[in-house]
């Protein structure tokens, strides 16, 4: 019992300093996971054996680690090196990327293309926020989209507004599509074992749809702000050319196809058996050697922040499936639900987009995975069900605030450094009724596509 709390309220704390957000994330969860390690295993359970089993080292050094050809090796407790080394892998190819030019040049090619028209721009640009998501972490897609539109906002005299809050929340949406497009989606994939294209079979599905019915919402919410000009143009079209945006032509090349490696390998992981920290560790060998000289710059701008701030979240969460806690947790649910899945859908799913709303989603799948893991048991059907439930409500729950994701606070950021600050009131208006939009049309998808076929 003193386990249990003592777990408990080093969780709760970790929960209450990341919301304050007054020490860096990386810190408070270091400083948690480091009193988890000493004060609930050391202390409380005297077991060395449990402290090893969080940290969870040798997972790294099992054949199935890098390849599954003997099948899919369970997951254990602790940290899930295979998500920590695959998003810093992903960090690296994403700087190589931005060295040379080519999320400016992306931007650039696409607004030219619709000749500079603002409502345009803005529609394209929602719809290439969500596919570069699937792809690239959502942060990295938002710092670059929230920079250049700005950059097009002083040349063709808009409002960036509306477009920078209309693009976060496509980044999450896009994300919520595949296993690499957000962290949430990592973490379930990884532990369970999901491919890439099982994501886009089930989430991509529910977030095409969802696109589809956001892109609208958010044209007749914004369209007169974006056709309101704040002065007058004197630019061409000549001014803006793409080109200009590559640094390197030859890096371009080279990243480009090197991207492009990274998306077949993730696409067809499930029949290669090439784990996802294979393929990260694969493809950020070749960026780095690709990027020569520059290599070591690369690796100086790697997020390694947002690394050890997943180190200590596993650890943490482990001190709470370690204490039986997460069982506790979803025997209630269960019990709540009355094993009825189409409630505990609908728990689950409101529950993940309400609290990530307001909380980091990192943090709360990783706390949520063992308990539908406990829910389901045996049963896969509804495993898999609970998974994409965890999935879409994690992703899509972080747009209705500006705390609620790592995009928003970047994009709300890079807004406010440059004189267009987007306060709480102004941004909940428009994105809170988008996310319960989303929610309603997915649990409604997974309703009608998962639950029918589960038995209990």
């Amino acid at each position: 019992m003193v386990a249990q709390g003592l777990a408990v309220a080093i969780f709760v704390a970790m929960f209450v300093l990341i919301v304050m957000d007054k020490f860096g994330r990386q810190y408070i969860t270091l400083g948690c996971g480091a009193l988890t390690l000493i004060g609930v295993f050391g202390i409380c359970m005297r077991s060395v054996n449990a402290i090893w089993e969080i940290i969870n080292l040798r997972s790294i050094f099992t054949p199935d680690f890098w390849y599954q050809g003997s099948g899919a090796a369970e997951s254990g407790i602790g940290i899930n090196w295979e998500t920590v080394i695959f998003i810093a892998c992903m960090m690296i190819m994403v700087e190589g990327m931005a060295r040379v030019g080519f999320f400016d040049w992306l931007c650039m090619r696409i607004a030219k293309m619709v000749h500079f028209n603002t409502i345009p721009i803005f529609i394209t640009f929602m719809i290439m926020s969500a596919v570069l998501a699937m792809f690239i972490d959502s942060i990295t897609v938002i710092l670059f989209l929230a920079a250049v539109t700005i950059e097009l906002s002083l040349l063709l005299k808009f409002n960036p507004v509306p477009m920078i809050m209309a693009e976060i929340f496509c980044a999450n949406l896009g994300g919520s599509a595949t296993m690499c497009g957000d962290p949430p989606n990592i973490i379930i994939g990884t532990a369970l074992h999901y491919s890439f294209a099982d994501f886009v079979s089930n989430t991509g599905v529910i977030a095409g749809i969802s696109l589809i019915v956001i892109v609208i919402y958010f044209y007749f919410v914004f369209r007169k702000d974006l056709k309101v000009k704040t002065g007058k143009i004197e630019v061409t079209e000549a001014d803006l050319d793409p080109s200009k945006a590559i640094h390197d032509k030859k890096g371009f090349a080279i990243s480009t196809a090197i991207f492009l490696f990274a998306v077949v390998l993730l696409v067809t992981h499930a029949q290669t058996k090439l784990t996802v920290a294979f393929i990260g560790v694969l493809i950020a060998v070749l960026t780095l050697l690709a990027a020569g000289k520059h290599a070591l710059t690369i690796l100086k701008k790697v997020d390694y922040e947002t690394i050890l701030f997943f180190i200590g979240l596993f650890v943490v969460v482990g001190g709470l499936e370690q204490t039986g806690i997460l069982k506790s947790i979803a025997s209630f649910i269960g019990k709540v639900s009355g094993g009825n899945v189409y409630v505990m859908v609908a728990i689950i799913i409101w529950i993940s987009a309400i609290a990530s709303a307001f909380v980091d989603n990192i943090p709360f799948a990783a706390t949520m995975l063992p308990i539908i893991k406990s829910l389901a048991g045996a049963n896969q059907p509804l495993l898999d069900c609970l998974a994409w439930t965890l999935s879409i409500g994690t992703d899509i729950g972080g747009s209705a605030t500006p705390i609620g994701a790592s995009a928003n606070v970047v994009g709300t950021s890079v807004a406010a450094k440059n004189g267009y600050p987007i306060g709480w009131g102004r941004y909940c208006k428009t994105a809170a009724p988008a996310m319960i939009i989303v929610v309603t049309i997915s649990m409604l998808m997974i309703f009608l596509r998962y639950c029918g076929g589960v038995t209990m």
